[in-house]
């Protein structure tokens, strides 16, 4: 069954059910970025990060706008800057996207440790990985705005 697995696709279909779950917002995606250099445009990153049968991290990557918007439609509620609010509910669905990772690869028998959500807020950062790591990006439309998921990982033997 591990070689029927197709990561990115996981990805989606977590990240879609955790919109369409907690959010109430369908979300498009048309590609999935696999080892492959890209530009993100993100004013908040956050992480998660990945122990047990998958080593890295877990991270979303959004504009200032798209994540205001996303926490906004979590709390129902108008959100104006990025602040402590917007960290939490970021954190809050970068976990829950990595929560459902963790149930797909238990079921081909991987065990997955998840740490505490890590935010980082800024203009200018580069967020890097373990050496040799995979990783896959895929970006997600909600309205008219991007933000990504993206997973740097080994898996452990």
């Amino acid at each position: 069954m591990a070689d029927m697995f197709n990561v990115g696709n996981e990805i989606i279909t977590g990240t879609r059910d955790v919109f369409a779950t907690m959010l109430m917002v369908d979300l498009a995606c048309d590609h999935i970025l696999e080892d492959a250099s890209c530009d993100i445009q993100s004013n908040l990153t956050s992480m998660i990060g990945l122990g047990g049968g998958l080593r890295g991290l877990l991270a979303i990557h959004c504009p200032a706008s798209v994540a205001k918007n996303i926490t906004g439609t979590f709390l129902g509620m108008d959100v104006d800057e990025l602040n402590d609010d917007v960290k939490d509910a970021i954190g809050e669905i970068a976990n829950m996207v990595a929560g459902n990772l963790k149930v797909s690869y238990a079921r081909i028998d991987t065990n997955i440790e998840l740490a505490i959500p890590t935010s980082i807020v800024g203009e200018s950062f580069h967020v890097s990985g373990i050496a040799d790591a995979r990783r896959i990006i895929v970006p997600f439309q909600m309205a008219d705005d991007t933000f990504w998921v993206e997973l740097m990982y080994v898996a452990n033997k």
